[in-house]
C-alpha cells in the first residue's frame, strides 16, 4: 500500500523554507516511511520568492502574501513556519488556532511571554502536532554518541561542553539584517538564533539546569544598512553560558555545563559540537569533522581515545549506502522524517531521534531569560520555572 500524503503550507520562503522543500524533493531517499509531504501552498511577504517553489513543485496551488489566506485553505493540513522571531507568536498561535499541525523555527517566540502564548494556543488545541526545528542531533555520530550516553556507559557526568560556532558575522562590513535588531530578533540575540541547537541534547538528556552565569558580547556595534550608512547593531553576537546542572532532578551531585553560541568565531565556518565526560568514559563530536566520533572507555589504568568513522548510518533508513558520507541536508531530511513519523502516530525510533518539543522550547526561554538577568547583574542567576 502506498504511503499517505500530508499537505503542507510554507510560511516564510527563505533559506529554511527551501531546505524543507529540498527534503520534500528527496523524500524518495527514505525507505518505508509512512507519510509523504506534499507542498500545496506557499506564503511570503516577498512574492519574488514564489517562482522557485512553483517551478520546482507542481503540487503548489496557492501563492499568497497573507498567511491568513494560507491558514484558511482547507487543503493545508500542516505548516512549516520560518519567519523572523517577532512574528512567531502571531503566526504560530494563528496556525495552531486554525487547527493546523506545525513545525516552527526556534526560538519559538521572541521572548518568554511570546513562548507562553504559543503554548497556551497548543493547550487549547491539543489535537495539533507541534514541534520545533533542530537538525544537528540527527548526524549519525551524534546518534551513536547519544546511544552511548543513554546506555549509561559514560558513568556519572563530570562535565559537558556544547556549542555552535560560526563566522557568518565576522566581517564587520556585512550589511545589517533582522537578526542584528532587537525589534525583530529579540533581546536574546545569538541565543535565540543558535541556542536551541546547543540545548537540544542536554534538554533531551533530562539534565536539570540549576543556575547560569552568562557572558554576552556585542562585538560589532555598527553595520552598514542597504544604503551604506552605519547603523547600530543591537543584538548579542556571542554568548557563553556557564551552568550548574544535575544529571537527574533528584541527583545529589551537580556538574558544569558550558553552552556556547557564537556568530563571530574566528577560525570556524559553521561548527556544532558536543563533549561529554563521565566517570567511566567520554564522548565528543564536531561537525568540523562530520564523520568522526571519538569515544573514551575508562576502566582503570591507561586512557585512550578511540576515533570511529561514521557513514550514512541514520536513524531513519535511506537508500544511500552506509559507507557514504552524511551532510547538513541529510540531517534536515532526517529531522523531517522524525517529525512526520511521530505525527503519523509511530512510536519514536529512539529518545534522541525526535524533534524539539514545545516543553523543551519553554526550557530554553527559562534559560535565556535567566542568562540575560545574569549578564546584566554580573552574577549567577537561578533558573525560575
Amino acid at each position: 500500500m502506498s504511503p499517505k500524503s500530508t499537505k503542507f503550507g510554507i510560511i516564510g520562503l527563505g533559506l529554511m523554507g527551501r531546505e524543507f522543500a529540498g527534503s520534500v524533493a528527496r523524500w524518495c531517499h527514505l525507505r518505508n516511511h509512512p507519510l509523504i509531504p506534499k507542498i500545496v501552498a506557499v506564503c511570503d511577504s516577498n512574492p519574488a520568492l514564489f517562482p522557485w517553489y512553483v517551478d520546482h513543485f507542481a503540487s503548489v496551488r496557492q501563492q499568497t502574501t497573507d498567511y491568513r489566506l494560507l491558514l484558511e485553505n482547507p487543503d493545508v493540513e500542516a505548516v512549516f513556519c520560518a519567519v523572523p522571531h517577532h512574528l512567531h507568536q502571531e503566526i504560530y498561535c494563528a496556525t495552531i488556532d486554525a487547527g493546523k499541525h506545525l513545525m516552527g523555527e526556534k526560538p519559538f517566540g521572541i521572548d518568554r511571554t511570546a513562548n507562553e502564548r504559543i503554548l497556551e494556543s497548543l493547550h487549547r488545541n491539543p489535537h495539533c502536532f507541534v514541534r520545533c526545528t533542530s537538525e544537528f542531533p540527527f548526524f549519525p555520530a551524534v546518534q551513536r554518541l547519544c546511544d552511548t550516553l543513554q546506555a549509561g556507559r559514560l558513568g556519572r557526568i563530570i562535565e559537558v561542553n556544547a556549542g555552535f560556532k560560526h563566522s557568518s558575522d565576522l566581517d564587520p562590513n556585512k550589511p545589517i539584517n533582522w537578526k542584528r535588531r532587537i525589534e525583530t530578533n529579540g533581546k536574546y540575540g545569538c541565543m535565540g538564533d543558535l541556542g536551541m541547537h546547543v540545548c537540544h541534547v542536554p534538554f533531551r538528556a533530562g539534565w536539570q539546569i540549576e543556575n547560569v552565569r552568562a557572558l554576552l558580547s556585542n562585538i560589532v556595534k555598527e553595520r552598514p544598512d542597504s544604503d551604506g550608512n552605519r547603523v547600530p547593531c543591537e543584538t548579542w553576537d556571542n554568548a557563553v553560558l556557564l551552568c550548574e546542572a544535575r544529571q537527574e532532578a533528584d541527583s545529589p551531585d551537580t556538574f558544569p555545563l558550558t553552552l556556547k553560541m557564537q556568530r563571530i568565531a574566528p577560525g570556524e565556518k559553521n561548527s556544532w559540537y558536543l563533549e561529554i565526560l563521565g566517570t567511566r568514559g567520554g564522548a565528543r563530536f564536531s561537525t568540523k569533522n562530520p564523520k568522526r566520533l571519538e569515544l573514551l572507555d575508562y576502566a582503570g589504568g591507561e586512557q585512550s581515545w578511540q576515533s570511529f568513522d561514521m557513514g550514512h548510518e541514520t536513524a531513519y533508513t535511506t537508500h544511500t549506502g552506509a559507507i557514504f558520507e552524511f551532510g547538513f541536508s541529510d540531517s534536515i531530511l532526517q529531522m523531517w522524517a522524525a517529525y512526520l513519523a511521530e505525527y503519523s502516530g509511530e512510536k519514536p525510533l529512539k529518545k534522541f531521534a525526535t524533534c524539539v518539543t514545545p516543553a523543551e522550547t519553554a526550557l530554553s526561554h527559562i534559560l535565556f531569560t535567566a542568562a540575560l538577568q545574569s549578564h546584566q547583574a554580573k552574577q549567577t542567576a537561578i533558573l525560575n520555572a
